[in-house]
């Protein structure tokens, strides 16, 4: 696996949100992703970054445009340095929320992308990698 371009980019306050959606976006469209791959890459990347956020109390977004297997990606981690997440299995389950949410951030993101990591254990932060191919 090669990696063509790399970067990063602060998701620390809400109006990150948007620009990491938004470099998503050109990002997705730069490794030729189709409407609806790019769509559900942005969605994902909407609710991991809100996460970041709200949950983690800031932190990064690191990006990766790769090439392997004949095909182009796009992976993106999520990582902050908050309180961690103490029972990922249960984090991982549909309707189950820390907060106010709706309970679909980590799972619905799962679901939306070809490759999903989570990463994290209370007082180590959080770390969320996740990845779609053209």
């Amino acid at each position: 696996m090669n990696v063509r371009e790399s970067g990063s980019q602060p998701v620390r306050i809400e109006q990150d949100v948007v620009l990491a959606r938004q470099l998503a976006r050109k990002l997705a469209s730069e490794c030729g992703m189709r409407l609806v791959d790019l769509t559900k890459m942005v969605t994902a990347v909407s609710e991991l970054a809100r996460n970041t956020v709200v949950y983690g109390g800031g932190g990064d977004m690191d990006w990766e445009i790769i090439d392997g297997l004949g095909r182009v990606g796009l992976r993106l981690v999520f990582r902050d340095e908050g309180p961690g997440i103490p029972d990922t299995k249960l984090a991982l389950t549909d309707g189950w929320t820390s907060g106010n949410g709706m309970g679909l951030g980590l799972t619905g993101a799962r679901r939306l992308v070809d490759e999903f990591e989570l990463d994290t254990a209370p007082g180590q932060g959080t770390r969320v990698t996740i990845t779609r191919w053209t």
